[in-house]
């Protein structure tokens, strides 16, 4: 990183010693009255003084932990069942392994009887049972 990119373009010749005493306005993008704003609330005054401060410690600690969290047993078993269900839902997303000689489906395939090879069949079959007539199941 360039410390040019960093600093205000008075602070660019200066050594890292040197910023770390440097008050916080020296940042680019730090106006005076951000300074001031942080000092009262923090009672911090120069780039030393804020990267000490405990608050900004306590975040970037968080942020390493967090990147380096793992799952709990409970959101990996979410997960699965999300994906489960996923696939289950959505199988045709699936990727198809084809043979690179067929070009077409020389076969149709057998078509089921949507009546019988339905969800609500065994109501459909309970309403037709004393019906007679095609797709009738009756004994």
């Amino acid at each position: 990183m360039n410390i040019e990119s960093i600093v205000d373009d008075k602070f660019k010749h200066k050594c890292f010693r040197e910023l770390v005493e440097a008050p916080i306005s020296a940042l680019r993008g730090v106006s005076a009255a951000d300074a001031r704003a942080l000092s009262q609330a923090f009672g911090v005054n120069t780039i030393g003084e804020l990267a000490e401060l405990r608050f900004v410690r306590w975040a970037n600690a968080i942020k390493t932990l967090a990147e380096e969290e793992t799952d709990t047993k409970e959101q990996i078993a979410k997960e699965t069942l999300l994906d489960d269900a996923v696939e289950m839902t959505f199988p045709a997303s699936d990727p198809i392994s084809v043979d690179a000689g067929i070009t077409r489906i020389e076969v149709a395939p057998d078509m089921v009887d949507a009546q019988s090879d339905h969800q609500i069949a065994p109501a459909v079959e309970t309403d037709t049972a004393g019906k007679a007539g095609k797709g009738s199941r009756a004994p």
